[in-house]
């Protein structure tokens, strides 16, 4: 199978290393030549190749992976010949399946949500629907999660979005600490061991998030304390009022 990518942003540079360390590593993989430097470099590894042309890559590959802002989405891909029985992937977000159907003419299209842990083969990548070849990839870069319903998509995209807040949460606890007296380095290198020790919790333990708050909380302690000031001064409230906007906004 031969994976075409027109974007070559972030997102693609992680798949595409992710995918070179997969399975399906002997796939050939042909990328879009406009971000050069991320195109020459991907063009280092094995089996990549870089188009003279976003219209070449559609003519070099059998699947076909969009990757561009959304804010350029219709500019970059309304122009494209696009074979009807080409299968397409989008990872464009709040972008519709209807709408880029009416730009191209493609009848096979899925949509998918990777995030830069693929690069690990690690995270889980919703799809919907769920097109057997985005299975199969993301399958390769981690865990493939299908999705029927389109609400429920979105609501995965909102949930996807909720990783600058926690690096937010972060920056917050360490600037308090280095106000306390802390370096930064010393703050930063204590709140990375803290999170990323939660990180193997939240993989090792199925529980559910309240049994693990409450696991983490001695009654009557200073992390309990916390989570009631931060529910008590609205953040709670903000987080949902947050999300609803999001999923709004993924809607369209």
């Amino acid at each position: 199978m031969r994976l075409g990518f027109i974007g070559t942003g972030t997102i693609t540079a992680h798949m595409v290393r992710g995918l070179k360390g997969s399975s399906l590593a002997d796939w050939p993989i042909v990328v879009s030549p406009r971000n050069a430097a991320v195109a020459a470099e991907l063009a280092l590894l094995p089996g990549v190749t870089v188009a003279a042309s976003n219209q070449a890559v559609v003519e070099a590959c059998d699947l076909l992976i969009l990757a561009v802002r959304p804010q350029v989405a219709e500019a970059v891909i309304a122009p494209l010949v696009i074979p009807a029985e080409r299968p397409v992937i989008s990872l464009i977000a709040g972008l519709h399946i209807g709408t880029i159907a009416g730009w191209t003419g493609a009848v096979d299209i899925a949509r998918a949500i990777p995030l830069p842990f693929v690069e690990r083969h690690e995270g889980v990548t919703p799809v919907f629907p769920p097109q057997p070849q985005a299975m199969q990839i993301f399958a390769a870069l981690g865990t493939a999660l299908p999705v029927d319903d389109l609400a429920a998509y979105d609501a995965y995209a909102a949930g996807s979005a909720l990783m600058g807040s926690y690096f937010g949460l972060l920056e917050t606890a360490c600037a308090w600490m280095v106000a306390q007296g802390l370096t930064e380095t010393d703050a930063s290198a204590y709140l990375r061991g803290l999170f990323g020790s939660l990180g193997d919790v939240l993989r090792e333990k199925p529980a559910s998030f309240e049994q693990l708050r409450e696991d983490h909380s001695t009654k009557g302690g200073l992390n309990e304390m916390i989570f009631q000031r931060f529910v008590q001064g609205g953040g709670g409230k903000a987080m949902e009022a947050a999300l609803t906007a999001a999923f709004r906004r993924v809607q369209g």
